[in-house]
């Protein structure tokens, strides 16, 4: 990282010397042109001056003059009469030239082109004098590049210094930037004192931290409550196994110890598949395949597949709504809905009822269990969707339940981005409502 901020300092120095010698080299070349036409038509005038008071003859006495200036006079047509470097052939007519027809015409006239004769760009001026004649000096325009070039080397130079000035900078700016961070403390992010900019990371990260404390405190009481909840049945298999084995069970008791033992691995079946569906969801329902699904359809077999647990408690079921179609995945949905109608069914009163109500809403679709139960405490209704946590522990072991039933619906739920509404006061009932997102 560190060297990554030198680079890119030097990278950014680098660039803004360059951009700055062509904003300069566009400044000097355009001051510098300015000044050059200024010169060529200031010369021009002393010139034409000259030549109005002397006559064309003071033409032939700046032959000896050293200059670079490029003097000609040409007649009104076109003739050329004089040129002071000679170039120029007498037979050559310039009545076309830019510069020419527009001193004629007004009076003064300018052009810059490349000159055929000597091969290089020149600016020219035009001043018609007072015989009619037009009086022409001609500049050279390398001049001008030459200048912006001359000072390149004083650039370079610059540009070095402030390099080598720019890289000892950056490299002691980039170790006291990176310090603070090579300095955190990851394992209390908040108390650290660092850059602002780094707030929002620091904050993330300490939301992370608490995040898999509190999923590594779960999976530990996920692990005991699993051990504890797996233990029990095999406690007591392995102890009507070792009573039968020993001879000490009377022939006539036999079938009621077997029943026993048959009972626990029943729990102790349900306990294990419910445990792997959980593990499923943690995983994000990876590998489940989502399909369109009829949510009355699910209710309604689930109502049918409840009909004689219900009988044994003397629990009326109802069913009521619409068919409502919802994309996800039929297994879970069915065994959401079955835990919320069983234990609607478990934990209610003898004579009570389960009304169960799908349709479609201005919120989404629903899914209403509503029963006359026992009712859960207010304080503990957050906590009912915990694993393994029972309202009625004594009421749940007599109805075989494994306290992981509406874990799975909470996990099913986030997974198909379903909301829970749980009311229940105690002794009146309980009802849940499923509400789905819409789609």
């Amino acid at each position: 990282m560190r060297k990554k901020i030198q680079r890119n300092m030097i990278f950014m120095i680098a660039l803004t010397l360059l951009a700055a010698y062509a904003f300069l080299i566009v400044i000097i070349y355009n001051h510098t042109l300015q000044i050059m036409e200024n010169d060529a038509r200031q010369e021009a005038k002393y010139i034409k001056t000259a030549i109005d008071i002397s006559g064309s003859g003071y033409l032939k006495e700046m032959d000896a003059a050293n200059t670079a200036t490029r003097v000609t006079q040409i007649a009104p047509n076109g003739e050329v009469l004089y040129d002071s470097n000679g170039h120029e052939k007498v037979d050559e007519n310039h009545r076309n030239r830019k510069e020419v027809k527009e001193a004629l015409e007004s009076g003064h006239g300018q052009d810059t082109r490349v000159s055929d004769t000597v091969g290089e760009e020149l600016f020219y001026y035009a001043l018609l004098l007072d015989d009619g004649t037009v009086l022409r000096v001609a500049k050279p325009m390398d001049s001008v590049s030459r200048t912006a070039v001359d000072i390149l080397p004083y650039m370079a130079l610059i540009a070095a210094v402030l390099i080598v000035v720019a890289w000892r900078l950056s490299k002691w700016l980039a170790i006291r930037l990176v310090r603070p961070i090579n300095e955190l403390d990851l394992e209390h992010p908040i108390e650290n004192e660092v850059y602002d900019e780094l707030t929002p990371l620091l904050l993330s990260m300490e939301s992370q931290r608490k995040e898999k404390e509190k999923n590594e405190r779960m999976r530990r009481e996920f692990s005991a409550n699993v051990s504890h909840e797996l233990k029990t049945p095999l406690t007591s298999i392995s102890g009507y196994a070792e009573i039968m084995k020993s001879g000490l069970v009377k022939a006539e008791d036999m079938p009621g110890f077997a029943e026993r033992i048959y009972k626990e691995a029943s729990r102790l079946i349900v306990l294990v598949e419910d445990i792997i569906k959980l593990s499923k969801l943690d995983e994000g329902g990876v590998g489940l395949e989502h399909e369109r699904v009829d949510l009355y359809s699910i209710c309604e077999d689930t109502i049918s597949r409840l009909e004689r647990m219900a009988e044994r408690h003397h629990v009326s079921m109802e069913l009521n709504g619409e068919p409502v179609y919802y994309e996800g995945v039929y297994r879970v949905l069915d065994e959401m809905i079955w835990n919320i109608c069983e234990n609607a069914v478990k934990y209610n009163k003898d004579g009570g009822s389960v009304k169960v109500w799908v349709g479609n809403t201005l919120e989404g679709p629903k899914v209403i269990v509503k029963d006359t139960g026992i009712g859960i405490p207010q304080e503990e209704i957050e906590r009912i969707y915990e694993r393994f946590y029972r309202v009625d522990k004594s009421h749940s072991k007599e109805t075989g339940g494994t306290g992981l039933g509406l874990s799975i619906v909470k996990h099913g739920a986030a997974m198909h981005q379903i909301r829970i509404k749980t009311e229940s006061k105690v002794g009146k009932g309980t009802t849940i409502t499923l509400l789905f997102s819409k789609k």
